[in-house]
């Protein structure tokens, strides 16, 4: 039982962790200026579905198209490893992301920008597919393949709401 919860707890604080919602809202609300609230929830609810499917289908495939390529678990590790100390560098420094925005223009491009760059890579990177791929990887039996999926739903779902509510929180 201990082991479950540890890894339950391991894959929620990871994921959410690398994804960091909050670190997403000031490119939200920029992408999103000048749009109703009902073309902002549309924005995130595609972001963030987007996101969704992209990590699960990592989560699921990823080390089958790591075969592929011969990328072993042990080198996706030391890549993670790194993408996670870099993000976790950028946090502390305060390292923000830059966006240029030009009137109109910018309006009807923010519209494509559910799917990318904010659905993919800015919430499902590469730093979180390698979270999820080494996870899944990991995961000994059913019920902690099963955690993980629920918390790459619960995290998501976060994000979702989070995003929803960037307008109030900025």
């Amino acid at each position: 039982m201990d082991s479950i919860l540890q890894f339950a707890l391991l894959a929620f604080t990871s994921l959410f962790t690398m994804i960091n919602p909050l670190g997403v809202i000031p490119v939200f609300t920029t992408l999103t200026t000048g749009m109703t609230s009902k073309q902002a929830a549309s924005i995130a609810l595609k972001a963030t579905s987007t996101a969704l499917i992209v990590l699960l289908l990592f989560t699921f495939g990823g080390n089958f198209i790591f075969d592929i390529f011969n990328i072993s678990i042990n080198g996706l590790r030391v890549v993670g490893g790194i993408l996670f100390f870099l993000s976790g560098y950028d946090m502390l420094r305060g390292k923000l992301t830059r966006i240029k925005s030009e009137g109109e223009e910018f309006v009807e491009a923010a519209k494509d920008f559910a799917i990318t760059p904010l659905g993919v890579p800015m919430i499902t990177g590469p730093g979180v597919i390698t979270i999820s791929i080494v996870m899944m990887n990991d995961a000994p039996d059913i019920a902690h393949k099963s955690l993980l999926i629920a918390s790459i739903f619960i995290v998501m779902g976060l994000t979702h709401l989070i995003l929803m509510s960037s307008r109030k929180i900025m």
